[in-house]
């Protein structure tokens, strides 16, 4: 895609020739459409202003969009090759957009009072700034331990003279452009000065400093940071387990009440207002806002969230992860945020248990309980008959049993998406499976026979030309509702195929009648079921029987000794170290969920709320 903004009209096209899905990139506008493109989750204040010329045989080109957000997003290339550490071309831009806009507010007598004899700083300048800088030039020298920076010193004053002779002259020509990018600089110096003082003012009360510690902060012994762990606890409740059932040498407890701020939304200074955030910055020592930050004080080289596997806890998990990645980047970035998973369930009986992770380590717990202890009969003849039959091995019949929960858990999803599962197990059975299957007319002909004499019309065959693919419609009998349409649409839905390759290792073992009884010798009673989904209800059932189970929905529903053997004990926990691996990718996610912006957010939730397996409420 980056690639596709940077070439203005050129189309770059990956295809996946097994499912047919395909991305296709062509950008005519270049580099306007790239910085729309970031802002596409956010309101933008004025049209992309487009700078671009040619000095000393270097190519420049720049595009700048203000939007209603608190964040800079700075993308700059050379050659094409994107710039991470920046260079000289980024510190000419800087210098230049600030000089300038302080140039415009100096000589313009127009601007209101509260806009005039002012001047803006380069970080209040680029708040809320999306900008694209690109530059081509004949010798790059790219310095930096991953060769991600610029090091031709010339560009600096080159993109300086572009920059300030071509902004200069648009503010001139669009007045009202310029009078709403210096509102939102202005905006951002004084939320900045409010900042400061409200950081001054905490310092004279002694409540930002690391002697004061919060009150309901339970501390550690050791001091070396490395060794150090602090624990953010959802409620009091959960925090009293957590600080009776911890290695007081090393783990720090620090409770949260309620759900805090979601920074995304707030200004610096209405964060520093918040008496949980500010106990975090506290806790922590590294010290709040880009002027004062610094990681090399940090008091614990592990942050662990946790919270209850509910609604709740998964918000104020978001929540607190929303900070970390707005507020303390660098905390991510060295690897010290992770994530504790308490476990959701515990199994056996009540005074000897196992716990179990998730849903997928519950359903693998009962696949092993009933193969241990049931025998399965395929074809079975009558009841007596069938305890004569050789039944599935234990091993065969775990397999088996894994393969059909994956199966019916796909189908599950599927059903909850209003797709018809007798049509769905149609198309598997005649293997529409790929592209391949696609790409011949005759396929589908043989599918449109397939389903005449059933409850289903199919509609014309289609040929998608650019894909080189068939494609047709199936409606119900009267023709009058579209069911759904085979082509690449179907193949590219994931939980078809993940039904589809299940199927394809249960279909061999597909042979009803099944006969399911005890391994224990005096075994007498035979229970026989029809169908594939009859098996796996009872099977299911029947693994359930006769064993507690417990699924926990809050750190409180633990005593201090469970909350310590599965969740803190550094021997036995698992824990998620959270990482950055698309900083773009993360960034858009954050702003589209966490953002002002509700239109894209509704998108997003009505898109993929059918995706979820497992919610509670």
């Amino acid at each position: 895609r980056e690639l596709a903004f940077l070439n203005k009209g050129i189309r770059i096209v990956i295809e996946d020739e097994r499912s047919a899905q395909k991305d296709d990139f062509c950008y005519e506008g270049g580099i306007v459409s790239f910085v729309e493109y970031l802002n596409r989750s956010t309101t933008a204040l004025h049209d992309p202003i487009h700078i671009e010329g040619d000095k000393k045989e270097v190519q420049i080109e720049l595009a700048i969009q203000y939007n209603d957000t608190f964040k800079e997003k700075l993308y700059s290339f050379a050659n094409n090759i994107r710039t991470i550490e920046g260079g000289f071309h980024v510190s000419g831009f800087k210098a230049a957009l600030t000089r300038t806009v302080n140039a415009y507010i100096a000589g313009n007598n127009n601007l209101p009072k509260n806009m005039q004899n002012i001047k803006i700083g380069g970080d209040d300048m680029r708040e809320g700034l999306a900008v694209i800088i690109s530059v081509k030039l004949m010798e790059p020298q790219f310095e930096g331990q991953t060769k991600t920076k610029l090091g031709n010193n010339e560009v600096k004053g080159i993109v300086e003279s572009l920059l300030n002779e071509k902004l200069a002259e648009y503010l001139e020509e669009n007045p009202g452009v310029a009078r709403k990018i210096i509102a939102k600089a202005v905006d951002a110096a004084r939320a900045r000065d409010a900042a400061k003082r409200a950081r001054e003012l905490a310092r004279k009360k002694g409540t930002l400093l690391d002697s004061s510690l919060p009150g309901k902060l339970a501390e550690c012994q050791y001091a070396d940071p490395a060794e150090r762990e602090l624990f953010l606890v959802e409620g009091d409740s959960a925090g009293g387990s957590a600080k009776q059932g911890r290695d007081r040498r090393f783990q720090a407890i620090l409770p949260l009440k309620g759900k805090i701020l979601n920074v995304e939304k707030a200004r610096f200074d209405k964060i520093l207002r918040s008496d949980e955030i500010k106990n975090i910055f506290t806790v922590l020592g590294t010290g709040a806002g880009r002027e004062e930050f610094n990681i090399e004080k940090i008091r614990y080289h592990k942050v662990v969230i946790m919270t209850d596997a509910d609604v709740d806890g998964s918000h104020i998990r978001t929540l607190l992860l929303t900070f970390f990645y707005r507020q303390m980047p660098d905390l991510i970035a060295k690897g010290y945020l992770y994530i504790a998973q308490p476990p959701l369930f515990r199994v056996g009986s009540r005074k000897s248990g196992v716990y179990l992770k998730n849903e997928e380590e519950y359903a693998n717990y009962l696949v092993q309980r009933i193969a241990s202890q049931k025998n399965l009969v395929l074809n079975a003849p009558d009841d007596e008959a069938a305890m004569k039959q050789t039944p599935l091995s234990e091993d065969a019949l775990y397999q088996f049993l894994q393969d059909m929960n994956a199966y019916f858990h796909a189908l599950t999803i599927l059903r909850r998406r209003d797709f018809d599962t007798n049509l769905l197990f149609i198309l598997i059975s005649e293997g529409v499976s790929s592209k391949i299957f696609l790409e011949d007319r005759q396929n589908l002909e043989a599918l449109t026979a397939k389903l005449s004499g059933d409850k289903y019309t199919a509609g014309q065959i289609e040929f998608d030309a650019e894909r080189g693919i068939y494609e047709m419609d199936i409606l119900d009998k009267k023709g009058h509702t579209k069911l759904l349409r085979v082509g690449r649409e179907i193949l590219a839905t994931a939980d078809y195929q993940r039904m589809r390759i299940a199927y394809d290792k249960i279909k061999d073992k597909d042979c009803p009648p099944f006969a399911v009884y005890s391994k224990q010798a005096d075994a007498k009673t035979v229970n026989t079921l029809g169908n594939l989904e009859e098996l796996h209800t009872f099977i299911m059932a029947e693994a359930k029987k006769g064993i507690n189970i417990q699924r926990y929905k809050g750190l409180g529903e633990m005593n201090a000794d469970q909350l310590w053997e599965t969740t803190m004990n550094p021997e036995k926990r698992i824990m998620l170290k959270v990482d950055i691996e698309d900083a773009e990718k993360s960034d858009e996610i954050f702003t589209l969920l966490m953002g002002e912006e509700v239109e894209p957010r509704r998108n997003f939730i009505q898109k993929h709320a059918l995706e979820v397996s497992s919610l509670d409420y």
